[in-house]
């Protein structure tokens, strides 16, 4: 019977990290959230006693094991990993045969050889998406001369690629959430796959999102069926681990009836102070908020409880298992990729985002490898009354002499008066813009914005940012020419308002409900409604998976078809798949409920 917090340290350690979001805890404590208050921390119940945590109870599994494999993403330190296991009181005694795959991985200027084409410009903050393999990364011959004699009481194979050697053995997988990833990666704690070399920040992040957690990301898909054991590691010397099963099962379930992702906060230039009062148990102590990652499953990771025990797993565990019932037939377009991405951009109090634009389908397969481009919308959640966007062009524009302009103020340090290209647009809440790509936009200052979005995140082009710094004091960077590579131009004047602003429609009505249609630009592959209800409403899945969030209301429940039943509070995204097949949601606050729903077209 396993012990559980067995050998876990008074102080544990934990790497170095540059961040003003706290390290999510290793124990969930629900007697200090009320069902009101904005969950940080949103988990599935994995049932009683299945989470473990601490070294211990993971050498006591171990060492019922005669070769047992360590395999892992991305951030994990195996020196620690490897030190925890073997101080453990079930296996510091026995005679143990240690082999670290990492001494396998080509020598380093050859893998800066192999990841050079996919790198870019030594400047630029792209690359392109990789073709490239994690064997790739390692010498074959060396690994097909490794010969087990199998005569030590134990065989520890451990680090990055430690799969891919032919062995039989049991496979215990450790994951790394990108968020932490990143926050140590700014303290200089953590590596790219195969290069010690230090490089700034978004170099290294460049690294990380074209190659590594491309290579390493599908490694962890042809591993799925094979992991005995996942293990969660960002707390350095207390990991949380459970056994696949449980999670498999869980992540079924999950599939059909309804989730949430776990939300992540980030400063930046532009940000500002909503998210920080009203969304409870962040640091108040950071500069402010730009943008609460909400859903943007490429970096989100999925929280499962037991006992109170917290454990953490990358989204991609649900698509990789359970994507038809996530999507149902729009799989065959998608595959294991989720397609919808909401997230927020605070400049309530803070400042205006960059006049920006996003790549056309073409540009972004072709230029990037990306399968999907960055069509968004903005979903006026809340805003000042002198809160505006930028949208679309003025009529009869110049683009020569506004790309003239753009790079002489680039150039010169020159304040620009941009209303002289770009349209500018009073907001107030609730209101529904659609920016499909190739659209010059940007939000203004005294928004709080829910950005409705296809999935990628990263590919915004910069062509005016208002002479400002990062918040390391650098200059942002500028992409004058990506951005007229994919600018639509013919969206000017009258055309804004006809093509970008939501014409709302009333589609549904019942005694105590509405349906609202805010219908997206043809460009967009998801659309979008609204429900509001003074009781509660029920819906169909219809062939879609539903991403939601409560806009107006204290709190409401969903209830899914097979008996899920979870309370959410305002501002919170959740998913329902498609396989969840019906659901109701009831209003248990004052007044009417709102909540906002994409789904796919």
């Amino acid at each position: 019977m396993l012990k559980q917090n067995d050998n876990i340290p008074v102080t544990p350690r934990i790497r170095e990290r540059v961040t003003e979001q706290y390290l999510m805890p290793i124990k969930k404590n629900e007697s200090e959230k009320n069902e009101s208050d904005f969950d940080l921390y949103p988990s599935y119940d994995l049932g009683d006693n299945t989470i473990f945590t601490g070294y211990g109870t993971l050498g006591e599994y171990i060492a019922e094991m005669k070769v047992v494999c360590l395999e892992g993403f991305s951030g994990i330190d195996w020196d620690i990993v490897v030190d925890g296991l073997l101080q453990t009181d079930a296996l510091k005694n026995l005679d143990i045969e240690l082999i670290d795959f990492t001494s396998f991985l080509k020598p380093e200027n050859e893998i800066q050889n192999l990841v050079r084409p996919f790198l870019g410009e030594e400047e630029s903050v792209w690359g392109t998406r990789t073709n490239l393999s994690l064997s790739d990364f390692f010498d074959s011959d060396a690994i097909n001369e490794i010969k087990i004699e199998g005569q030590s009481d134990l065989v520890l194979i451990y680090g990055f690629g430690a799969s891919l050697i032919k062995q039989k053995s049991t496979l215990i997988y450790f994951e790394f959430p990108k968020n932490e990833l990143q926050y140590r990666m700014r303290a200089g704690e953590v590596d790219n796959l195969g290069i010690t070399s230090k490089k700034e920040d978004f170099k290294m992040y460049k690294h990380y999102y074209f190659i590594d957690w491309v290579v390493m990301g599908q490694h962890k898909a042809q591993l799925a069926d094979s992991i005995d054991v996942i293990v969660d590691a960002q707390h350095d010397d207390v990991p949380s681990w459970a056994y696949m099963t449980d999670i498999s099962n869980a992540l079924s379930a999950m599939s059909r009836s309804a989730f949430r992702v776990r939300p992540w906060f980030e400063p930046g230039a532009w940000g500002g102070e909503w998210i920080k009062t009203k969304i409870d148990g962040l640091n108040k102590e950071a500069v402010n908020y730009a943008w609460a990652f909400s859903l943007i499953v490429p970096e989100n990771g999925l929280l499962f409880e037991s006992d109170g025990n917290l454990l953490e797993i990358s989204f991609d565990f649900l698509m990789n298992q359970e994507s038809l019932n996530v999507l149902g037939a729009h799989k065959e377009k998608f595959g294991t990729e989720f397609p919808i991405r909401f997230n927020f951009l605070d400049t309530y109090n803070g400042g205006n985002l960059s006049i920006q634009c996003h790549p056309s389908l073409e540009y972004i397969q072709e230029v990037f490898g990306e399968n999907i481009t960055q069509d968004e919308c903005y979903y006026i959640l809340d805003c000042d009354e002198d809160a505006n966007v930028y949208l679309g062009f003025q009529n009869d524009i110049n683009p020569a002499k506004f790309k003239k302009d753009l790079i002489r103020s680039q150039e010169e340090n020159m304040e620009l008066d941009i209303t002289e290209y770009v349209q500018e647009h009073k907001v107030k809440k609730h209101d529904f813009f659609l920016i499909p790509n190739g659209t010059v936009h940007s939000a203004g200052a005294g928004n709080m914005v829910l950005e409705i979005s296809a999935t990628p995140y990263i590919f915004t082009f910069k062509m005016y940012d208002w002479l400002r710094l990062d918040l390391n004091g650098k200059p942002r960077p500028i992409n004058i020419d990506h951005a007229f590579n994919n600018l639509k131009f013919e969206r000017q004047g009258e055309k804004v308002k006809e093509e970008l602003f939501s014409h709302t429609t009333t589609i549904e009505e019942g005694e105590d409900f509405v349906v609202s249609h805010f219908p997206t630009h043809a460009e967009h592959f998801y659309d979008v409604r609204r429900l509001d209800f003074k009781s509660s409403v029920t819906r169909k899945t219809n062939g879609s998976c539903q991403v939601m969030m409560l806009v107006e209301g204290e709190k409401i429940r969903l209830e899914t078809k097979n008996g899920f039943n979870k309370i959410l509070a305002y501002a919170e995204t959740f998913v329902i798949p498609m396989a969840a097949d019906s659901f109701t949601l009831t209003n248990l606050g004052q007044g009417t409920a709102r909540v906002i729903n994409a789904f796919l077209k």
